[in-house]
């Protein structure tokens, strides 16, 4: 065997995620480690796939989004999955932009608000 896989601890250590999102992921099939006997091991391509799972939601991702986004490479290959990458991240930069007109406006509010307040206090 090779030193390039990772155990499940170190996996968990690895990506800074609790045990149980990393059997969530596993059930919801983003990720599919080698098994011995009860053991888990993530080779190469588990730890890449990590590596986008994380980054897709760092960017607000939902995990069936990032699912399907991996099949895609599985099936049609890497031009394709750039191709829905593109579309995704059009999308998620609209979402995110609405996000953040929102927040700016409670903001807003929220100061407003705690002026008028601490006006009155004197």
């Amino acid at each position: 065997m090779t030193d390039t896989r990772l155990s499940f601890k170190e996996m968990c250590a690895e990506f800074d995620v609790t045990p149980r999102t990393l059997r969530y992921y596993e059930y919801i099939e983003l990720l599919q480690p080698d098994r011995e006997g009860r053991a888990r091991y993530y080779g190469a391509r588990e730890r890449a796939r990590m590596k986008l799972i994380m980054r897709g939601r760092r960017f607000g991702f939902p995990l069936e989004e990032i699912r399907q986004w991996l099949l895609i490479y599985e099936d049609e290959g890497n031009e394709a999955q750039m191709a829905a990458f593109v579309e995704m991240a059009d999308r998620q930069m609209n979402e995110l932009r609405q996000q953040q007109m929102q927040l700016e406006e409670a903001m807003t509010e929220l100061q407003q608000l705690r002026d008028q307040t601490a006006h009155s206090l004197g």
